[in-house]
């Protein structure tokens, strides 16, 4: 697995046996933190061959492992299933310094979903490393933090409407019917009735799960609803175009036409546009 750390031939390697491996290979002296710290904490999506990020002063990790000369204070390390993690607050504040915006956002989110962090405490440990590495990128990508996102493609839909300007969506929207829950919408914006929902391979290959999916979809419709189904395969573009025509529809009015009626100011929690996670 490691030098000197081995596993049988045969066995498939999980992302637990390679985090704990990594702990072996410190000579049980590492703390575990990044992205095998928050699979720690709970936070799904995250691939058995992902990197192994670990707190340590060595500066030749072997393949497969991050190694990083990091100070870490006495509260910022907890212990989960008898292994030194990094605190939710410290694995936080190091997703949102290490990764690009995207990734940090969809890895953020995750962690939220999984095991509520406290913005204050991660912000607390900002001011404690002023001059850190990544500082500034963290408090930016905080506020777009969001525990709705239900998958990583999830956050990065939601981050493509940010970016182009609209609203920020709410996620999770309770959607019912005489009394009666009939949808939990992935993102929208219920003053206008508009909904983006991303569409994964399950859609296409599980009938009874398409079958639902149409009921769904006609129900919503009755109730009033715009609903904007994003697949893998469709263009950033294409997406931000059919947004944009379903909430002008709706009464939305665009910053644009805002500005050139003299209305003040952008939509709130807008942020610049940057580069978006990819879905895959």
């Amino acid at each position: 697995m490691y030098p000197g750390v081995y596993a049988p031939r045969q066995h498939n390697l999980t992302l637990r046996d390679r985090t704990i491996g990594a702990w072996l290979w410190s000579g049980r002296r590492a703390v575990i933190a990044g992205v095998a710290a928050s699979a720690l904490h709970g936070a799904q999506w995250i691939d058995d061959d992902a990197a192994i990020e670990v707190v340590w002063c060595n500066t030749r990790p072997p393949r497969g492992l991050v190694a990083r000369d990091e100070v870490l204070a006495d509260d910022e390390v907890t212990r989960v299933s008898g292994l030194p993690v990094t605190t939710l607050a410290r694995t936080a504040y190091d997703l949102g310094r290490h990764l690009p915006r995207g990734q940090a956002v969809a890895r953020l989110d995750a962690l939220l979903r999984a095991t509520p962090f406290s913005t204050a405490d991660v912000l607390l440990l900002a001011r404690r490393y002023p001059g850190a590495r990544g500082v500034r990128r963290l408090r930016a990508v905080l506020p777009v933090v969001d525990a709705g996102a239900a998958s990583p493609r999830e956050t990065w839909l939601r981050l493509l409407l940010i970016d182009a300007g609209f609203p920020t969506p709410s996620t999770q929207i309770p959607v019912q019917k005489d009394w009666r829950l009939i949808a939990m919408l992935d993102m929208g914006w219920e003053k206008y009735q508009v909904a983006a929902e991303y569409d994964g391979d399950q859609h296409r290959t599980d009938r009874r799960r398409y079958a639902h999916d149409q009921r769904r979809l006609r129900t919503l419709a009755q109730l009033g609803w715009l609903i904007i189904r994003v697949i893998a395969e469709d263009r950033s573009e294409e997406v931000i175009a059919r947004v944009r025509n379903a909430l002008l529809t709706r009464g939305w009015c665009s910053p644009k036409r805002a500005a050139a009626r003299g209305v003040a100011g952008p939509p709130r929690g807008a942020p610049a546009a940057t580069a978006h996670l990819r879905p895959r």
